[in-house]
C-alpha cells in the first residue's frame, strides 16, 4: 500500500467515525418548515400578502430557526384592565396529521378595547402533539408591528409559540397572561 492509499483510507475512517456526530441537517429539513413554504402559507391564508408579514416571518425565521408545526386560526380577545382571548384553528405538522385546537387565556395590565383577528402562530421544538395542550405565558403590547403584523412569543418547556395576527379592531396597553391550549372548546379561559 504505497503513501497515497494510507491517506485515503485514513481520511475515510476519520469521516466514518465522525460522521455519526455531525448534525443531521438533512433530517432536521425534512421535519421543519423553510421560510418560504411558510410565508406561502400565510399568504394564502390571511389572502394576500404585504410586506409587513414577510418582514415578520423574516423576523421570525432570524430570531427561532425553522418551525416544525404552525397553527392557522381565528381568535376574538377583549380588555378593560383584566381581559381575555379565545381562538380556534388547525394544527398542521410537517411530520403527522393535522388537528384542531382550541385556546383561550386571561390578562390583566393596563389594557383597553377589542379586536377580532387571524392568527397564523409558528411552532418550535414540539416533540409530540400533546405537549401543545398546555398553558403558555406571554406579553401583550410588546408587540412587533410593521404594516399591521405583528407577532409576539410563548414560551413553555422548551417549546416556542410565535403568533403573527393580522385583524380588526381598537385596542390599546400592555398586559401580562397566558394561553392556554386545548383539544376541545371551552368558555373557561383558566
Amino acid at each position: 500500500m504505497n503513501h497515497l492509499d494510507r491517506r485515503q483510507l485514513l481520511l475515510g475512517l476519520g469521516a466514518g467515525l465522525l460522521a455519526p456526530a455531525l448534525p443531521s441537517f438533512a433530517a432536521d429539513d425534512d421535519k421543519t418548515y423553510d421560510q418560504d413554504s411558510v410565508l406561502h402559507a400565510a399568504t394564502e391564508f390571511f389572502g394576500n400578502t404585504t410586506e409587513g408579514l414577510a418582514k415578520v416571518i423574516e423576523k421570525a425565521f432570524h430570531e427561532q430557526g425553522r418551525p416544525n408545526a404552525y397553527i392557522k386560526g381565528e381568535e376574538a380577545a377583549g380588555a378593560l384592565t383584566v381581559g381575555l382571548r379565545y381562538g380556534e384553528g388547525e394544527l398542521v405538522q410537517k411530520v403527522g396529521a393535522g388537528r384542531k385546537v382550541y385556546w383561550a387565556g386571561p390578562s390583566i395590565g393596563f389594557d383597553a378595547g377589542g379586536n377580532a383577528s387571524k392568527v397564523f402562530t409558528l411552532i418550535y421544538r414540539l416533540p409530540n402533539v400533546d405537549a401543545l395542550y398546555q398553558r403558555f405565558p406571554g406579553v401583550d403590547g410588546s408587540l412587533y408591528y410593521i404594516g399591521g403584523a405583528g407577532i409576539n412569543y410563548q414560551r413553555r418547556g422548551g417549546i416556542t409559540l410565535a403568533p403573527i395576527r393580522l385583524g380588526v379592531g381598537l385596542r390599546a396597553g400592555a398586559s401580562v397572561g397566558y394561553v392556554h391550549y386545548r383539544r376541545e372548546k371551552s368558555i373557561n379561559p383558566f
